[in-house]
Parts: structure tokens; C-alpha cells; sequence
């Protein structure tokens, strides 16, 4: 009697494919000098030392592990990829395609206030009227307007943290700038940030500020 093996190849077939689509996610995740989720980043100490005190950051710390992963689809084929870590910030990349020589800037951001918003109304205030200023001022310090545009730029994105889980950040960015000396430029990212949960809005507005960071400031080291 013939034995049909057809029921076992289909089997093996559908593992297959199962198996190719669990890879296929994991590469989604992205990945660029060497920064990568559940990675471990070293700062150069002394870069940190000479220029903190005229920063708003403090206390850097020169290790940090990257807990999530984040990327903003910008179009034609430009991209930022957020490298989240365990010292409330993250590096950011921006970057033409998937290739390191499209890399274009490098910064090291850090949270400074996040302000929720509880209300439909007070979030419109924010889009339409707070969230666009000539000058915003923060910590004593004057941050003038980057973009020459009159309402914030909106931007989707996805995050992936380090158990793997997917989801997806609504934004509403405006971006400040202010020059220390010659070499030195601050950046402030002012973001209306909304989330849908559980059929429910979680909206806050964040304020981080950040410096630029050339690709010899840091290393990998796990």
C-alpha cells in the first residue's frame, strides 16, 4: 500500500513558514551602528565632562542599555530611528535608507517634563495655539523656532520594547534650537504624544532637549 506523504509536507510546510515569519519580525526591528534593542551603548566620558555644564542634561550616565526600539517612516526613504535607554533618553538617528552611509545626524536626547493632558480641549490648545512659538524658553534658557512652519508636524511611531511587543505613537513634533558657542548646538523637542488603549486616549505633551553626537562620542559594547 502507498503511503501519502502529502498531510506530513503540509505540515512542514506551514512550519516553515512559520518559523520564516517569526525571523522576518525580528528583522524588522532596526538596527545601525551597531545600536541595537536589549544592546549596550558606552559614551565617551570625556566629551560628557567638557560640555555638561552647558547643557540642561545632567548626569549622564556613560553606560546605558537600549530597553526599545522606535522608527518614524518620514517618505522618500528617509527614516529616524530612536534608540530608547534605561537612562530616561535615547539616541536618534536619522538616516536615508537602510545603509550607514545615509546616515545623516546622530543625537543624544534627554527627557526633561512630560505635562499629561486630561482633556479634548486642552489637547486642541496645545496643537493649534502652545505647541508653536518663535522662542520657547526652558530652564533659563532661550530656544528659538528650527522649522519654518505654523502648526507641529505630525508623525507615526512604531515601537518595539524589549519582550518583543509592537505598537505604535502618535506625534505632534516642533523643534527648538539655541547655540552655545561655535561648536556646540542645543536642540529642544517639544512632542504632543497620543496613544489609544483600551478604547481610551493617553495624551501628554514632553519636552527633552538634545545634543549631536558624532559616530566616535560612543561605542557598543554588547
Amino acid at each position: 500500500m502507498a503511503i501519502d506523504n502529502s498531510g506530513l509536507f503540509n505540515v512542514s510546510k506551514i512550519m516553515f513558514d512559520w518559523f520564516r515569519k517569526k525571523e522576518d519580525v525580528k528583522e524588522l526591528i532596526p538596527e545601525v551602528l551597531g545600536l541595537r534593542l536589549g544592546g549596550v551603548i558606552e559614551l565617551d566620558v570625556l566629551k560628557l565632562q567638557l560640555i555638561e555644564d552647558d547643557l540642561t542634561i545632567e548626569g549622564a550616565a556613560s553606560t546605558q542599555i537600549i530597553q526599545a526600539v522606535g522608527e518614524i517612516q518620514l517618505g522618500d526613504n528617509n527614516r529616524i530611528i530612536r534608540f530608547y535607554t534605561d537612562d530616561d533618553g535615547f539616541i536618534q538617528v536619522m538616516q536615508y535608507g537602510t545603509d550607514e552611509l545615509g546616515i545623516e545626524e546622530v543625537k543624544l536626547v534627554y527627557y526633561y517634563d512630560t505635562v499629561v493632558i486630561n482633556n479634548q480641549k486642552e489637547w486642541e490648545q496645545y496643537l493649534k495655539h502652545k505647541l508653536v512659538k518663535e522662542v520657547w524658553n526652558l530652564d533659563s534658557q532661550r530656544f528659538h523656532k528650527a522649522w519654518d512652519n505654523n502648526s507641529p508636524v505630525a508623525m507615526t511611531e512604531t515601537i518595539w520594547t524589549i519582550d518583543k511587543s509592537k505598537s505604535q505613537l502618535d506625534q505632534f513634533i516642533m523643534i527648538y534650537e539655541r547655540q552655545i558657542n561655535d561648536d556646540l548646538f542645543e536642540t529642544l523637542f517639544v512632542i504632543a504624544e497620543e496613544k489609544v488603549e483600551s478604547n481610551q486616549y493617553h495624551r501628554c505633551i514632553s519636552m527633552s532637549t538634545a545634543f549631536d553626537l558624532s559616530q566616535t562620542d560612543f561605542k557598543t559594547i554588547g
